[in-house]
Order: C-alpha cells, then structure tokens, then sequence
C-alpha cells in the first residue's frame, strides 16, 4: 500500500491512455529495479523457500477465505459514501470535481484497497509456488493482461462479473492446455473482440441490463395527468 500510495500520486494526475501508459512503464521500471536490486530479491535467480503448508486442501481454503474478505469488503466499500464518490469519479470525473469531491484523494483510496488486497494474494502465491522472481512479480503479458481480459468477460463495475470471468477463462486455458494445445492466444483474442461488439459490458453487465430493460418494459406506464 505504501509503495502504491507513491505511484497513485504520481500516475493519477494523468488520465485516459496516458495513465495507463505512465502505468506500463512504471512497471517496467519497477521489474528493473528488481531484476538488479540482487540482494533483496536475488535477481532472476528468485527466492526458493519450503511452503507453510503441504497439503493443498490448506491454501484452498486460505484463499476461500481472502476471496470472501474481498467480496465483502468491496461489497460494504461501494454500499459506503466512499463508494459512491468512485462512482462518481468512474462516470464523469470533471462534474465530480465540480462537486467538490477531490478525485485525486480518492481514486488513491481506491488504488490502496486493491493494493492490500493485490499483497495479500501475491503473498499466498508466493508460499504456495514456493518461488518468486521479478518476471513473475511484473509479468505484463500474462497475469496483467489476464486480469483485463477476466474483468472484460465477467463484467467491469458487477460485484460477480470478475468471478464469472474467472471461471470462463480458467476453463478454457485448462481446455486449450489439455486437448489442444496450441492457439489459445489466437481464441482469446476472437474472444475479446466478440465482447467488444457484442457484451461491451461484459457478461453479467450486459444480463444485468437486459434483466433491467425487461423490467421497465414490463412495468405499465405512468397516467397521463
């Protein structure tokens, strides 16, 4: 959190593709940094270690557990008035700023909440695998854009849109992984397309938009006066 309080204030001043270009290298710099920095994280080398626990069945219900605290912490979050500010920021920020809500301030706030909970699982992964190294810690093409495309297929903005995603994709790396074997790159690029034209909101978004434009359709008319 302390490291991403630095980095929010220094990236969150940009907005649109430049923050998330400031984003990228930032973490390229950062994963440098690592890579070089030999005597605390040991460089490309990584860090072996014995796991806390030898039975799987422990970390499945370790990160049950941490699951549950971040759904239900995002849940009371996005319930709160803190909520509705990152709301108001996410739909338009310059009539937020109008409003007086400092949107700095607060899309820092929300940076810190990911980040505990983004430490808190790279610190169950790193006792699970037994191993870290920079490329791991900073690997861009896989895990970040693996969480782009989980948020993309669930649903930005749904509390269970990035759990459907995640089971979407896990499954479908698990069936390229074992009958395949090859083009899953190519699928799930057809696949982000597919999304774009077709659910730009995502899966439970667009459910959810459906279900609602089917309400107000079924609900009768208000009287003329």
């Amino acid at each position: 959190m302390v490291v991403a309080s630095v980095i929010g204030w220094i990236c969150f001043r940009l907005r649109g593709p430049y923050f998330a270009l400031s984003v990228l290298a930032l973490a390229e710099v950062l994963r440098l940094v690592a890579l070089n920095w030999k005597a605390l994280t040991h460089g490309a080398e990584g860090i072996l270690f014995i796991p806390a626990f030898t039975s799987k069945a422990a970390y499945y219900y370790i990160v049950l557990a941490v699951a549950a605290a971040c759904y239900l912490a995002i849940r009371g979050v996005m319930r709160s008035r803190l909520g509705y500010y990152f709301l108001a920021i996410r739909e338009d920020q310059d009539c937020a700023e109008s409003l007086g809500v400092d949107t700095t301030r607060y899309k820092l706030y929300s940076l810190l909440i990911s980040a505990f909970f983004t430490g808190v699982a790279g610190a169950f992964y790193m006792n699970y695998m037994g191993f870290i190294d920079p490329g791991i810690v900073f690997n861009i093409e896989n895990i970040s854009i693996m969480m782009i495309l989980v948020v993309m297929l669930g649903g930005a903005g749904t509390m269970s849109g990035p759990a459907v995603g995640a089971v979407i994709y896990i499954l479908m790396s698990e069936v390229f992984r074992v009958w395949v074997k090859r083009g899953h790159l190519v699928f799930f690029g057809i696949l982000i397309i597919v999304i774009i034209i077709w659910f730009p909101n995502g899966i439970v978004g667009t459910l959810n938009e459906w279900r609602a434009r089917r309400k107000a359709q079924a609900s009768p008319a208000p009287e003329a006066a």
